[in-house]
């Protein structure tokens, strides 16, 4: 799987608002917030980077999906199914 951000890069303090009663549970169940936030930014930036490539490449696929469906693939000869 392909980084998307440096993992050993230092660590920096941030100020965050989130709801309070969120708070009480996550710590009631000794929920790491770094960690889990660590988590699921890694998430979302994954699926950014993946939309990000998709619209970069967007004209190339299309222009490929319109070739298969013209001329068919090169393999087509030779496949038995």
């Amino acid at each position: 799987m392909t980084m998307i951000y440096n993992k050993d890069a230092k660590k920096k303090n941030t100020n965050l608002s989130i709801n309070s009663d969120l708070l009480l549970k996550a710590k009631e169940y000794k929920i790491n917030l770094s960690n889990s936030l660590e988590k699921i930014l890694e998430g979302e930036l994954r699926l950014k980077e993946k939309e990000k490539w998709h619209n970069s490449n967007k004209e190339a696929i299309n222009s490929y999906n319109l070739r298969i469906e013209k001329d068919g693939l090169f393999s087509d000869n030779f496949r038995s199914f």
